[in-house]
């Protein structure tokens, strides 16, 4: 156990613990004991206690556990381990004759040949698997861009259902409020029992949206810990800001520049294919060793050599035409997909300035509205001078503007993470 403890510790040593978890290390640090240690900090269990990290740890740690990015680390050794065929020579050929075939005494012969590639074949494989190894290194950068995206949009729809969370506690603060006023006037004789029945009905519904909220927030989680492929309860820092912020120029640049260097890796690769089936069509060098008696006698030596003349080089002819054409689709693809970015981008940037328009509003005059209808109506109400049906229809104005509020945020952190990661067509 003592181990387990220990190597936890150091594993996340550079991630906040949560405040259950940080009393358990202080008490083990006081007591100086490594038993207490290791008592107290795998007392914090894991399955319920959360990990809350930045988003730059969260991005790390995705790109350090995610599986489709170690399959791709995979591919990349798997095509720098296929640089070593490079030089491929046929099997050697042995081979042993006996019988009467030079008098009628029975006489041995055996013979060695072995056939090596000459002319530009080799380098023509080499490089060939070079630019494999260099595309599946392009390939895996396109994953990383995707978990980072992947990731960014999920931390802040966990981030968003906090906020809603936050929200849901203010409203149920006011809504306890207005049912500890409503039953003051009931019992004075000021008003009906329908108000208090009301606010009772209202605290009740919010207390269910609570619970509610908790599942979601529940299912945000996993849906975090999902891309970030980790067996721990990871949660967003709550020292994050809600509204995120990105760098949209930068990102551009970074997005346009993966595409291409994908796609021009990719037409480098069929050029390489093409010259290797070119080369195909050269002759093979072949040497060769023969050993043999004749008439019994002691053995006899010799060597050979020749050629292999592929004078049937049609196919590779063909499979040559075949890698052009591909590099012609290649190209057509670049092109396609630099035109689908940048008309992606203008869309994505009028949804943004669209957004951030609208959360402009409730950031600049809609949320100081809400509060001062919350605190002008509560203060009539509890006056008597307004009406409970007039109290109502003012709290459910200012309610609204905070729920519009955090919805408008939620589009606005959407667009702006689209806006920075846009979508790259399926390669």
């Amino acid at each position: 156990m003592c181990k387990i403890a220990n190597y936890l510790r150091r594993r996340f040593a550079n991630y906040p613990l949560p405040i259950s978890c940080k009393v358990n290390l202080l008490i083990a640090n006081s007591l100086r004991s490594k038993f207490a240690f290791c008592l107290l900090f795998l007392t914090c269990n894991f399955a319920y206690c959360q990990l809350p990290i930045s988003l730059e740890k969260t991005i790390e740690m995705a790109k350090s556990n995610n599986i489709d990015l170690k399959i791709a680390d995979a591919a990349i050794e798997k095509q720098t381990v296929l640089k070593k065929t490079a030089f491929q020579v046929d099997p050697l050929q042995i081979q042993y004759q006996g019988g009467q075939f030079n008098s009628k005494d029975y006489d041995h012969n055996i013979s060695i040949q072995q056939y090596f590639p000459i002319g530009k074949i080799t380098k023509a494989n080499r490089q060939l698997q070079e630019e494999l190894v260099k595309l599946a290194e392009r390939r895996k950068a396109l994953s990383e861009y995707e978990i980072e995206k992947a990731v960014t949009l999920s931390y802040y729809q966990y981030l968003f259902g906090i906020s809603i969370q936050k929200l849901n506690n203010e409203l149920n603060t006011i809504y306890t409020k207005f049912l500890k006023n409503a039953t003051l006037r009931f019992n004075t004789g000021e008003s009906g029992n329908i108000e208090v029945i009301s606010a009772k009905a209202k605290v009740k519904e919010i207390e269910t949206q609570k619970a509610q909220l908790a599942y979601d927030l529940a299912i945000y989680q996993k849906q975090l810990q999902f891309f970030v492929q980790t067996e721990l309860n990871i949660v967003p820092d709550s020292a994050t800001p809600l509204q995120f912020s990105s760098l949209t120029d930068t990102n551009k640049s970074k997005v346009e520049s993966l595409v291409t260097e994908y796609y021009q890796q990719q037409i480098s690769v069929y050029q390489k294919e093409a010259n290797t089936f070119k080369a195909q069509r050269t002759p093979k060098l072949g040497l060769g060793y023969f050993a043999q008696t004749i008439d019994t006698k002691s053995y006899f030596q010799g060597f050979t050599a020749g050629l292999q003349i592929p004078l049937f080089g049609g196919v590779n002819t063909a499979k040559a035409k075949a890698s052009a054409i591909s590099i012609s689709q290649s190209q057509l693809e670049l092109d396609k997909n630099k035109l689908s970015l940048r008309l992606q981008m203008q869309e994505l940037r009028n949804e943004f300035e669209k957004q951030q328009k609208g959360l402009e509003y409730y950031q600049n005059e809609g949320l100081q509205y809400a509060e001062q209808i919350i605190t002008t109506a509560q203060k009539s109400y509890a006056n008597g001078d307004m009406t409970y049906w007039t109290y109502i229809s003012f709290l459910n104005q200012a309610i609204d503007i905070k729920k519009q509020h955090a919805e408008t945020l939620n589009s606005f952190n959407q667009s702006a993470i689209q806006l920075q990661f846009p979508s790259i067509s399926n390669n």
